[in-house]
């Protein structure tokens, strides 16, 4: 492993995967659930994204730790962890992916239908939004979603910073008569759950920057310091933390109490998402926003479709060696058939993009805590070289995480009984 220190130049050669794994968050987790929280609740749930974010923090750290420390992806950290831990992640991995693939491109189909103002049914949007990531990842790869993610998380961060600070300014929309919902119901719970399921992103993606990592050193030729990779992941994991609060607080600002119900249509419920913009910088920005969201949830649709085939191909590697022989044809193979479950799927819920969301977020967090453990494990065991074991705070604040994970899994599967 690399000894140099931090440089700029070893910085900008770095940068790229925790650029990507900003640009997988800031798509449906922040730009849908985070606004949907501050428009329900205000700032009510701020201390759920604030610790959310903290709690998942060490477990996204020890996979780039862990190949910084090695030049090892994630998953042969699992594979010498033993093969339980590799084909328990590739099993809970594919049960995942079918479904946030099909979550992200009705999202992104919605925003789509939205934009260029399409009267054809979202089922044959998504088919084609499909074909169209299928295409960008077939002739650029990995250096598409590089380029262009950076570009797009930069223009939306700047304008939600800068609709932000207007928002704060007009204050609240509170009509006369508004009764706020209740949290600690159920209801409210499975919201709880749902924000926290893809805040920042789901754990399982942890393993995703660590590849991209492998792929960025093929891409420049550039051996990067583990003080540089500890670099890119602080500021794409910080970035995307920091926004998280930014979404909740224009949902606040602007929708909290004005009497909107988010519509389940994925194109209605992106008229309304845009028009959080559009009350704040004036009708004009309309079509801008809505182009900006659309590229930002396209962006993030590119990650998840590369990201979920990349990790289950390095997986099934793992699990049979042999395997490898059939790479990169593999990952097509992930690709081609997640594509067509995330098709059927699409075409039960297509008027129901905020329950299939909702599932799918869920589903991510009560996973959570499996994800985490192994993660911790591994970067605690001997296969990571001791200098680069987290110090002391960071294995407390792991165990605070995997408690707070379990415990929040616990009170939500209660509440579904009880209530």
């Amino acid at each position: 492993m690399s000894v140099k220190q931090l440089s700029l130049r070893g910085i900008l050669k770095t940068l790229g995967p925790g650029i990507l794994y900003a640009g997988a968050a800031i798509g449906a987790s922040h730009l849908v659930q985070s606004t949907r929280a501050g428009a329900n609740y205000s700032f009510e749930l701020i201390w759920a994204v604030i610790l959310i974010n903290l709690f998942k923090y060490p477990f996204f750290e020890f996979a780039y730790r862990y190949t910084a420390a090695t030049g090892k992806s994630m998953l042969e950290g699992y594979r010498e962890l033993g093969q339980w831990a590799i084909i328990t992640f590739f099993i809970l991995s594919f049960i995942t992916a079918i479904i946030n693939f099909a979550a992200v491109v009705l999202v992104c189909s919605g925003l789509a239908a939205f934009f260029f103002n399409l009267q054809i049914d979202l089922f044959y949007i998504s088919i084609a939004l499909l074909l169209a990531v299928l295409v960008m990842l077939y002739i650029g790869h990995y250096a598409v979603l590089d380029w262009t993610m950076k570009g797009m998380i930069l223009i939306l961060s700047f304008a939600t910073i800068i609709a932000f600070i207007i928002a704060v300014g007009h204050g609240s929309n509170l009509e006369n008569g508004f009764v706020p919902p209740e949290l600690w119901d159920a209801a409210g719970i499975t919201f709880l759950i749902a924000l926290m399921g893809w805040m920042p992103t789901p754990i399982e993606a942890s393993v995703w920057p660590s590849l991209w990592t492998l792929e960025r050193k093929k891409q420049t030729k550039y051996e990067s310091s583990y003080k540089e990779q500890l670099f890119d992941f602080h500021a794409g994991y910080l970035g995307s933390g920091v926004m998280s609060l930014f979404f909740l607080g224009l949902g606040a600002f602007v929708l909290y109490g004005s009497g909107m119900q988010f519509s389940n249509s994925s194109v209605e419920f992106s008229g309304q998402l845009v028009s959080i913009y559009s009350k704040t910088f004036g009708s004009w920005s309309t079509p801008l926003m809505a182009a900006i969201a659309l590229l930002t949830m396209f962006t993030t649709a590119l990650t998840v479709i590369d990201g979920y085939p990349r990790s289950l191909e390095a997986s099934v590697i793992q699990i049979f060696p042999a395997a490898k022989k059939f790479s990169p044809k593999l990952y097509w193979v992930w690709v081609l058939f997640l594509s067509i479950l995330a098709v059927l799927i699409i075409g039960v819920f297509t008027s129901s993009m905020k329950t299939l969301l909702d599932f799918a977020t869920i589903i991510s967090f009560l996973a959570a805590p499996f994800f985490a453990y192994i993660n911790f494990k591994v970067v605690k065991s001997n296969f990571t070289p001791l200098e680069h074991h987290p110090p002391r705070w960071l294995t407390v604040l792991s165990w605070l995480g995997i408690i707070f994970l379990i415990g929040f899994s616990v009170l939500y599967i209660i509440s579904r009984i009880v209530y």
